[in-house]
């Protein structure tokens, strides 16, 4: 099967490369800034699970080539347009498009773009960062990628997509109830990405202190809440399974929206924290640390002009 990556970041570039590592055909879609990177000094892999420097074949926007057979969209949110733009000539009728996004938000977009037959659901696990020479440095366990078909079935091309995947220096795991398990992620990392941003602090003192577990426990069950009533099939207990997790963490853990937000960047609060206040909205349903959180946001980006 023939593979195209929609970027080489730190998720894309990571998860192709172990693909192509294995020795799979991996094609990537990138800038002619990043593909030049790429021909100077190769795919640099730097990982607690494993160093790897690659020669990759690139694409960049406009070049000829025979349509893919999966297109994995691994972009942040807000690059999501751009990307299905530069992407949809190598789509073809019975192209797999496995986005890797936060949030669910973009699913009615590549529904509306390319079909809901043929948009699978995805979501990875992974702690990365893109070096200013272009090396992707991986520094946590966690490596996975969850994919399946939307109504959990183990069909001919998700079979075949496992097989793919299967003996990788990554955690690929075929998932029959991938909607849940993208509504779980989505819980963990809005909660996530709201304390650490808005503390601007790790896990570690966000979550210690008087009111550091009364405030976690709140915001989870808060966002819990919007997507019950959004009729999320979302686990009873999944605030509290969640909060253990969050206590379990590593004290210097940060998310990547927080890593962002130090280093200017852009960030996802209307795809993610945005997008469940507009539920929140529709059901009538209050949720002031959520507001806070996403407040907080949007000061951010208006100071970065």
């Amino acid at each position: 099967m023939r593979v195209l990556v929609v970027g080489a970041g730190g998720v894309g570039g990571y998860f192709g490369g172990r693909l192509l590592e294995k020795g799979e055909d991996i094609t990537f879609l990138v800038r002619e800034r990043r593909k030049k990177q790429l021909e100077e000094h190769g795919l640099v892999i730097r990982s607690v699970h494993g160093d790897v420097v690659l020669t990759p074949k690139t694409l960049v926007n406009g070049e000829k080539a025979e349509p893919f057979d999966v297109v994995i969209f691994s972009n942040k949110a807000y690059h999501l347009q751009e990307a299905i733009r530069d992407a949809k000539p190598y789509v073809g009728k019975t192209t797999m498009i496995l986005p890797l996004l936060n949030g669910m938000a973009h699913m009615e977009v590549l529904w509306s773009e390319f079909g809901k037959e043929n948009v699978l659901g995805g979501l990875c696990f992974i702690e990365t960062t893109l070096a200013p020479d272009g090396t992707i440095v991986q520094s946590s366990p966690s490596h996975d990628v969850r994919f399946g078909e939307w109504s959990g079935e183990v069909t001919e091309r998700i079979q075949a997509l496992h097989n793919l995947f299967s003996n990788c220096n990554a955690r690929f795991r075929l998932s029959e109830h991938i909607v849940t398990d993208m509504w779980h992620k989505y819980l963990f990392i809005a909660t996530m990405s709201g304390v650490t941003t808005l503390f601007r602090a790790p896990m570690g003192p966000v979550r210690s202190g008087e009111y550091g577990q009364e405030i976690l426990f709140a915001l989870l069950k808060e966002i819990a809440a919007i997507m019950r009533a959004h009729g999320a099939p979302i686990a009873d207990d999944i605030e509290e399974k969640q909060l253990v997790q969050m206590n379990e963490m590593s004290p210097e853990m940060k998310s990547s929206m927080q890593r962002d937000m130090e280093k200017g960047h852009m960030v996802e609060a209307d795809h993610l924290q945005g997008y469940l206040l507009q539920l929140a909205k529709q059901y009538q349903i209050d949720a002031p640390l959520l507001k806070a959180v996403y407040h907080h946001l949007k000061l951010y980006e208006q100071q970065r002009g």
